[in-house]
């Protein structure tokens, strides 16, 4: 009786506690500081998993393979609170992906990746501290639009440099550093203006262009058909000049 109860005890408890099977290969749950914790540092995952509980308040997915983030990625952590995605390979984050955050998560580690460029529409409405430093960045109106709308973590503005901009002189320096003296939107608006202006120009003088060789061809065609009519005998050339003659006026 004894035997049979204790194992009755055991399966009840296996039912209540999740499997650890259904979590990936390096990946497991904790508690920290009162906070539940889903750890899987270096577990040489290749996407986000899809078994996190969804009472996970701190995740911690660094120092993987994760090379882009998709929309509602972590759609179903209602109570998330510090999001660590450090060296990893991402590259690409889809506007969306942290779609589900905003109210809750107060911190977010993109450091150490490969991102070059974000659409700021990724972060809309999150009001985490964000870590964007150690990437590739391109130094442009992008970055910059993206940079206004973050709350960067105090100290990692340093971390984040030109990896590659329209000029050269930005390549090595700090983004903010940049901006201070530059304004890459302002620059692009004008750059935008007077294409437009090209552009609008080249229309013209195209219909512009046409117009005078309509009316220099009608001028010859009218020319030359009053030379061919005083070719001819005088009582069928007079008919034949009133009749050119309204059609060119």
């Amino acid at each position: 009786v004894t035997m049979w109860l204790l194992l009755q005890s055991l399966l009840l408890l296996a039912s209540c506690l999740p499997s650890a099977a259904a979590f990936p290969k390096g990946c497991y749950p904790s508690e920290e500081e009162g906070l539940k914790t889903f750890r899987c540092s270096n577990a040489r995952l290749t996407e986000v998993p899809r078994d996190i509980p969804n009472d996970t308040n701190k995740l911690f997915l660094d120092s993987n393979r994760i090379p882009f983030l998709p929309r509602d990625a972590f759609r179903d952590l209602p109570l998330l609170l510090e999001l660590d995605l450090s060296h990893n390979a991402i590259a690409s984050v889809e506007s969306g992906a942290f779609r589900g955050l905003a109210e809750h998560l107060h911190s977010l580690d993109l450091s150490s990746n490969r991102l070059v460029s974000v659409s700021k529409d990724a972060f809309s409405n999150l009001k985490a501290k964000v870590n964007l430093s150690n990437n590739p960045w391109l130094c442009d109106c992008r970055l910059q639009e993206l940079i206004r709308t973050v709350d960067l973590v105090a100290g990692s503005s340093g971390g984040i440099v030109c990896h590659s901009s329209a000029q050269e002189e930005h390549v090595g320096k700090a983004f903010l550093q940049v901006i201070a003296d530059t304004d890459f939107c302002n620059v692009y608006k004008k750059t935008t203006d007077i294409a437009m202006l090209v552009t609008m120009f080249g229309w013209f003088a195209m219909v512009i262009s046409y117009l005078v060789y309509y009316v220099r061809q009608n001028q010859e065609d009218a020319r030359r058909h009053l030379e061919y009519l005083k070719s001819l005998p005088s009582k069928q050339r007079r008919s034949e000049e009133s009749s050119t003659i309204s059609t060119v006026v």
